[in-house]
Formats: C-alpha cells, sequence, structure tokens
C-alpha cells in the first residue's frame, strides 16, 4: 500500500507544480516524513531524487526550444558545488527535529514570498510577463510549446528580442545560497532562482525558466552523489511518486487555465504555511521531549 499513498502525494503535489509552476516540490519532504514515515535525512534524499527527476524531463522541452543558457548553468552548478557538498555533509549531522524545524522556516519564506509578490503593472517596454518562484513545465495544449505560469511577475517586454548580460560575478552568491539549500534541505531551490536569473542577471524570463530547470537538476544530482554512500533510499516509493508528480503537472497545468491563478497562489500559500507550523509544532515536541 506504500506505493499507493506515493502515487496519491505524487499526484496532489504535481498538480501544484502544474497550477501554480512551482511550490510544490517543497511539500514533498513533510509529506514523506509524515504521510509515508521516512527518517528526515532520507526524506530529503528521496526529495532529490523527485525534484532532480522532474525539473530534468521539464528542461527537456526547453532545449528544444533553445530556451537555456548553458553558460549561467554550468557557473550556478560549478559555483554551487561546494555549497551544496557542505550543505550534504550537514544535513547527516544535524538533529532530525532540528532539520524540520529549518524546513518550517524555510516553508513560511517560501509561502511569504508568495503572497507578497504580486504581478508589477507593465512598462512602456511592454507587458509584464509572470516570473515563477519555481519553474515547472508544462506543453502548451494547442502547439505543443513549452508553457511556464508562475507567482511573480517582473515588468519587462513580453517577447524581448535583446536582454542587458550582468557581470557573471554577481551570481556568485546566489549561487551559493541555491546549493547550500539544495543539500541541506533536498528542495530544488527554483524559488530563489528564476528571479535572480531575471533581476539579476538579466536573462528573458523564457531562458530563466528553463535555465532555473538544468541548475535544479545539476545540483540534485551533486547533492545525491554525495549521498549515495550514507542515504537510503526507498525506490518503492520514490519511482511512483516520481512518475504520478510528472504527469500530474501535465493535469495540473489544464486546471490552471480555467481558475484564477492569483487564488490559486494565495491557496497554496496558506497550506503550505499550515504545512509549515505543524511541521514546526512536530519538530519543538520532539526537541523538548
Amino acid at each position: 500500500m506504500v506505493w499507493f499513498y506515493a502515487v496519491l502525494l505524487g499526484l496532489a503535489i504535481g498538480g501544484v507544480l502544474g497550477a501554480l509552476g512551482g511550490g510544490g516540490a517543497i511539500l514533498t519532504v513533510p509529506a514523506l516524513v509524515y504521510v509515508l514515515g521516512e527518517r528526515a535525512q532520507d526524506a530529503t534524499a528521496a526529495s532529490l531524487v523527485i525534484v532532480g527527476v522532474s525539473a530534468l524531463a521539464g528542461v527537456a522541452t526547453y532545449v528544444g526550444a533553445r530556451r537555456v543558457e548553458w553558460k549561467t548553468a554550468v557557473l550556478f552548478a560549478v559555483v554551487g558545488f561546494p555549497a551544496t557538498w557542505v550543505g550534504s555533509l550537514a544535513n547527516h549531522h544535524v538533529n532530525e527535529n532540528v532539520l524540520l524545524l529549518g524546513f518550517a522556516g524555510l516553508m513560511l519564506v517560501a509561502a511569504t514570498a508568495m503572497v507578497a509578490h504580486r504581478p508589477a503593472a507593465a512598462s512602456n517596454a511592454g507587458a509584464a510577463v509572470r516570473v515563477p518562484l519555481h519553474a515547472v513545465v508544462s506543453p502548451d495544449a494547442a502547439g505543443g510549446q513549452p508553457r511556464e505560469v508562475g507567482v511573480a511577475a517582473a515588468a519587462m517586454p513580453a517577447h524581448p528580442t535583446t536582454y542587458a548580460r550582468s557581470h557573471p560575478v554577481v551570481a556568485v552568491p546566489v549561487a551559493l545560497g541555491v546549493g547550500l539549500l539544495t543539500g541541506f534541505f533536498g528542495v530544488g531551490g527554483g524559488f530563489v532562482i528564476v528571479p535572480a536569473l531575471v533581476l539579476v542577471l538579466h536573462l528573458p524570463m523564457r531562458r530563466a525558466v528553463g535555465t532555473s530547470l538544468l541548475i535544479v537538476a545539476a545540483n540534485s544530482a551533486t547533492s545525491l552523489v554525495t549521498r549515495l554512500g550514507s542515504a537510503h533510499f526507498d525506490w518503492t516509493v520514490i519511482v511512483p511518486f516520481t512518475l504520478a508528480a510528472i504527469a500530474a503537472t501535465l493535469l495540473g497545468k489544464r486546471v490552471a487555465d480555467r481558475l484564477p491563478h492569483r487564488q490559486l497562489t494565495v491557496g497554496f500559500a496558506v497550506l503550505l504555511g499550515l504545512v509549515a507550523i505543524y511541521t514546526g509544532a512536530q519538530s519543538l515536541q520532539g526537541l523538548l521531549s
């Protein structure tokens, strides 16, 4: 029956990913811990597989459309490698309840960011376009082209033809922070990467989404390599969870087309906040006992 619950959770989280363009993956760890009964360290390792494979499946559509900045992705992966390695090592030496308490704080930050970021008014250069806090790809039903949905927006042309490049050095702090988050908590960090690529490195939104997916996949793989000798992977949970999440992402996109995006975002942020409070309460109880 474990695989059945794994499929249900994968469908639920994948549906959120498809409907909102992100955020759902952050629920993977608490779902694995509190529903399927996994240890926190094992859950973060399993989450890396689920998030990494989902991101890799998504980035394939962007590669075909030539919407991936390979140099930027390599820069993030190389610079973030030591931080990912440090985060993975720290994960093994932290009390399980402390780890989950920190994860609860991360969920609260993500929920707050979802509610706080509102679409900016269109600039004179063109209409504003959505910038996801975490990127997930859904093929467009009409033309088979990748489509991005998200929870924040930047005032920038919807179809930019040229864009200014920032010096790569400005990406270093972001790359280090994302690597640390990926290694320690087992999350992709896309809710940090996409806004950074658009607002700091000035990438067009579509390229930022595709590039973010590649960075998430690379960071997840790096963190997994550092855990191979110590982490336990329950493939009877990971495989059905991942396949269900990828399939539900496509269905979630179709639902999102028919519902108000802002209401969906706020509703998920509230759910994320409630899960964070529950996770924090359980962790504090474990520490005090």
